[in-house]
C-alpha cells in the first residue's frame, strides 16, 4: 500500500512537515492499529495507513498540521511573544488551545474520533510517548496532538467504512 499523491500544495506541505518532525504515516497507522485492532479480528498495516492517509487528503486536517506545527517550530525558536513562548515552550498543563486544534480534527469522520482521541491522547502509545518527551529539546505542544487526531479520525473513518454505515471517499 503506498500513500496517495497530494492534490495540492497545502496537503503536500503538511505531509512534509509531518515527515520532517518526524513522524510517518506508518507511525499514525500504528496508533490506528492500537485504537482499532481489538474490533476487527483481521485488521492490516495497510488498511490502517490508507484511513491516515484519507484523513490528510482533507483541508481542515491540512490547515491545524501547519498551523500546530509553525506554532511547535516558532516556540524552538523563541520567536513568541511571552507569556505565549514559555507557555508553549513547556507545554503548561492549563494551556488547552493543542487540544483545541486537534478537536478540529476529531470529528471529521463522525464523533467517535472524540473518544479515540481522548484514550489515545491518555495513554500515549508509540509516536505520542516519543513526541512527550521533554528531553529532546524540541517542542511538540501541538504535534502530539495532531497526531493523536489523526489516529483518532483515522480510527472513526475505518469504524464507520467496517460497519458500513457510509460511504467513505
Amino acid at each position: 500500500m503506498s500513500e496517495q499523491k497530494p492534490k495540492t500544495d497545502l496537503e503536500k506541505k503538511a505531509r512534509e512537515l509531518l515527515k520532517e518532525r518526524g513522524v510517518t504515516l506508518e507511525d499514525i497507522g500504528e496508533l490506528v492499529y492500537y485504537l482499532q485492532s481489538p474490533y476487527h479480528d483481521h485488521l492490516s498495516m495497510d488498511v490502517c495507513i490508507e484511513n491516515v492517509d484519507k484523513v490528510l487528503s482533507k483541508r481542515e486536517v491540512q490547515n491545524a498540521v501547519l498551523t500546530g506545527i509553525q506554532l511547535d517550530v516558532l516556540a524552538e525558536q523563541n520567536q513568541l511573544m511571552s507569556p505565549l513562548q514559555e507557555t508553549i515552550a513547556t507545554d503548561e498543563g492549563l494551556y488547552g488551545v493543542d487540544e483545541i486544534i486537534a478537536l478540529s480534527i476529531v470529528n471529521v469522520y463522525g464523533s467517535i474520533g472524540f473518544t479515540n482521541y481522548g484514550f489515545i491522547d491518555k495513554q500515549k502509545p508509540g509516536i505520542l510517548k516519543q513526541l512527550n518527551d521533554k528531553s529532546t529539546g524540541e517542542c511538540h505542544t501541538f504535534l502530539d496532538d495532531i497526531v493523536g487526531a489523526v489516529a483518532a479520525a483515522a480510527s472513526s473513518r475505518l469504524a464507520h467504512s467496517e460497519a458500513k454505515d457510509e460511504e467513505l471517499d
